[in-house]
């Protein structure tokens, strides 16, 4: 491979994108050197296996993802703004709309949802660590080498630009040459390994180590949507491993699995990816709805409104959400029954979804509302979520889905489901949380300002899209036509909006660390769930003495009784397991492997993998087994934490 194909050239976006990562990395570099913390990182953080820690590094990451697929929206809208624009090429924009999708589902709205899920998941259902720390562990280094595999394509080797969707014939070896579409294959493939094993570990961290006389229907709906959400990443996420490996022998090994030649089937990739895709969609909304649950019933100051109706139709969505994958190409050929049965069961999934609208807005009857940030971002989800449902209803009539099909009208309605389901949860959920996490809550007032600018913002920005749709304006598009121009620029300035309001979160973040009054309770917000039972911040076994469940809402009840989870008289050891750099070592090496594989550098490739199957070797060989937390330490811990 010549150096010109190794290295992308041409752009001054490009070369501002290589001289930003070399800038910062620097800086990076430069601040762990000079005030001597390259032990403590390691100590603490690279080789954690501790569940809140390693939460809080796939929240930092997903925003750190928020921004890049941030900035590629911005840099969509402006070239969408005005006919004739020249702010992007035709290529440039296929290998950013490319990215911008493939960012904002896999590397940033799941690993934020994952994130939260370490940290309040133990907590809420009393256990003092996940089934399985290592593989946790493991399942994040494999998450966060995959998205900078994705990432390092925009400057070495050129990014993918078949769609975040990679439909084949275009995403095959013929019609899409060179790296940027390996670099998708194996960047997803290594991220999906830590999200199947993430899956796997709730699973049984659930299933297995709930607090003495927690029923399954006493926990709290934050965890039985984890729960649901585990099975559908268990389910699905194999189907996309398969369709990414088919592809991948495809490109690289001449196969023709998706290929038009060789009696290959390119419909084939569309039914895989959409297999796991529309899954997938409630991969990210699930967790959303109870997040939005939670922090309701806080700021409701009542009990969930229909607690078994929510779960039984969060089971009933993720059973449903394999059953409805044919409605994303309804104008394929396939025939009116085959339309008809998957129109069906598109429209039947809204009915559980409604059901959940109805026991948020119960909860909120007569109940005294307390407006904080962090319930304003769910109370704004209810009325967005359901234009965005209610859109979703028309487009599963597969007749009318030939006239909305491939059209903006599409693209407003999931960005309206997506964004106001996931993204809005994203950050109630981290602002709800955030005391827990870091030991001081986001500035209130600086926390509103940023809600009003991306709510704001983000119906200017897409509510117009419906009807730039249905007056004709394909999604998909590089350039529009004088007729979209007007509503076009209301989009764009909606988008710069949304930008401004996540500006003003991330100050709200460096505010509120250097000014913010620290937490002296654990319970910051009135809370009603175990994780508010902990003190701030949090001991690194969570509980000094296991709680006994008795209710729902366990802690509300134990706040009646007087009782804590710190009982001198009935302390014992605790066991709780060692770091180790072995998961980062190992996905460090399954990085190399990747990425030689993307250029094709077989024997390289090879020889990273066995250095892979060294490392699993050593880690069966690994007798550790974890240390104990001796009586007296907790004693010490706890007292200085509670203020005793």
């Amino acid at each position: 491979m010549q150096l010109d194909e190794f290295f992308v050239t041409g752009e001054p976006l490009i070369y501002g994108a290589m001289v930003s990562i070399v800038l910062v990395s620097a800086a990076i570099l430069f601040i762990l050197t000079y005030y001597k913390k390259w032990k403590w990182l390691w100590r603490e953080w690279l080789t954690t296996v501790d569940h809140k820690k390693i939460g809080i590094m796939y929240i930092l990451s997903a925003l750190a993802m928020l921004f890049r697929g941030g900035v590629d929206a911005l840099m969509m809208r402006t070239q969408l703004a005005f006919p004739d624009m020249n702010f992007l090429n035709s290529q440039h924009y296929n290998e950013i709309f490319t990215t911008h999708g493939t960012v904002m589902i896999i590397f940033m709205a799941m690993p934020f949802l994952i994130g939260l899920m370490n940290v309040v998941v133990p907590l809420q259902i009393g256990a003092r660590d996940v089934a399985f720390p290592y593989l946790n562990a493991m399942s994040f280094w494999s998450f966060l080498f995959g998205a900078l595999l994705f990432n390092i394509s925009f400057v070495i080797g050129g990014s993918p630009d078949a769609g975040w969707t990679s439909y084949t014939p275009l995403a095959g070896a013929a019609m899409s040459p060179g790296p940027g579409q390996n670099f998708y294959l194996l960047g997803l493939q290594l991220s999906g390994i830590g999200t199947l094993a993430t899956g796997i570990n709730f699973m049984v961290t659930i299933i297995k180590m709930r607090a003495p006389g927690m029923k399954m229907f006493q926990m709290p709906i934050f965890t039985w949507s984890t729960f649901v959400t585990s099975f559908i990443i268990v389910f699905a996420f194999p189907i996309l491993t398969v369709a990414l490996a088919l592809m991948t022998i495809d490109r690289i090994f001449g196969a023709q699995f998706f290929t038009l030649t060789g009696e290959g089937l390119p419909m084939m990739w569309a039914n895989l990816f959409w297999m796991w895709g529309h899954p997938e969609v409630y991969i990210v909304i699930l967790p959303a709805f109870g997040i939005f649950s939670e922090v309701i019933a806080t700021f409701a100051r009542k009990q969930l409104f229909g607690y078994k109706a929510m779960v039984w139709s969060m089971i009933l969505i993720a059973g449903l959400s394999f059953l409805v994958w044919v409605h994303h190409f309804f104008t394929m050929g396939a025939g009116a029954f085959v339309n008809s049965v998957f129109s069906v069961s598109t429209m039947l999934i809204a009915v559980p979804t409604g059901v959940k609208i109805f026991n948020w807005l119960g909860t909120l009857y007569k109940s005294k509302i307390q407006a904080t940030t962090a319930m304003m971002w769910s109370l704004a989800f209810i009325p967005s979520f359901v234009i965005g449902g209610v859109t979703g209803v028309m487009l599963g009539m597969a007749a009318a889905d030939y006239q909305f099909h491939n059209s903006y009208f599409l693209v407003a309605h999931f960005h309206y489901v997506l964004i106001s389901g996931t993204v809005f949860a994203c950050f109630s959920g981290l602002v709800y949380w955030y005391p827990k996490m870091f030991g001081h809550k986001l500035n209130e007032k600086i926390g509103k300002l940023s809600f009003w600018f991306f709510v704001i913002g983000f119906h200017v920005c897409f509510f117009p899209q419906y009807f730039v749709g249905l007056d004709g304006m394909p999604r998909r598009t590089f350039a529009i036509v004088l007729e979209w121009m007007p509503l076009n620029i209301i989009s764009t300035c909606g988008a710069f909006l949304m930008g401004a309001g996540f500006a003003i979160f991330i100050y709200n973040v460096y505010y509120s660390f250097r000014y913010s009054k620290r937490e002296t309770t654990g319970d910051s917000w009135d809370g009603r769930t175990l994780e508010w039972a902990t003190p701030t911040p949090v001991p690194f076994y969570n509980f000094a003495t296991v709680p006994h469940i008795r209710s729902n809402d366990a802690y509300v009840e134990m706040k009646s009784k007087g009782e804590t989870t710190f009982d001198e008289k009935n302390l014992e050891p605790i066991h709780m397991p060692s770091n180790t750099g072995q998961p980062i070592i190992m996905m460090a090496i399954m990085f190399m492997a990747s990425f030689f594989l993307v250029f094709e550098w077989i024997w390289l490739a090879i020889a990273s993998l066995i250095g892979v199957i060294i490392m699993m070797v050593i880690r069966s060989f690994d007798y550790d087994d974890g240390f104990h937390v001796e009586v007296d330490e907790i004693k010490r811990t706890e007292r200085s934490a509670r203020g005793l």
